[in-house]
């Protein structure tokens, strides 16, 4: 069998998928199958417009937080440490081992620090003249 490599710069759904098989193949072979249960929670106004909130997702008793955002008209009152609490809640009722999330310098890895979180690696000019900071929050130990 011969194999190539080819570039695809306007990749499909079907070519993910196609990549995606043999590594999940992979992964369960290895750790076993895992359900992805993906999770949001919404910030709504009067108007029941959605402002803002958190989206993330389990995965091998992990929960991953990919979004985070507070409106600017609610910063300052607690929004962001409920929504991070409620996620918590969540984790843990799926007996989560932990919750991993990444931020970068300019957004908020304070926030994370004061909820209990560790920084557990970063990536420097990630964007340029910036830092992406990765933090984890153990549930069980």
């Amino acid at each position: 069998m011969t194999l190539r490599i080819e570039l695809s710069q306007d990749p499909t759904e079907e070519q993910r998928a196609a990549i995606l098989a043999p590594l999940r193949a992979h992964n369960i072979a290895k750790a076993g199958p895992s359900l992805y249960e993906p999770v949001a929670l919404l910030v709504r106004d009067d108007n029941d417009a959605i402002l803002g909130g958190l989206y993330g997702h389990t995965f091998y008793r992990w929960l991953f937080i990919e979004l985070l955002a507070v409106p600017e008209e609610g910063r300052g009152q607690g929004i962001g440490s409920k929504l991070m609490n409620m996620v918590e809640a969540f984790a843990r009722e799926k007996d989560c081992v932990g919750i991993w999330l990444d931020t970068f310098d300019f957004q908020a890895p304070g926030f994370y620090k004061k909820l209990g979180y560790t920084e557990c690696g970063e990536i420097v000019d990630y964007p340029l003249g910036h830092k992406r900071h990765f933090f984890q929050k153990r549930l069980i130990e």
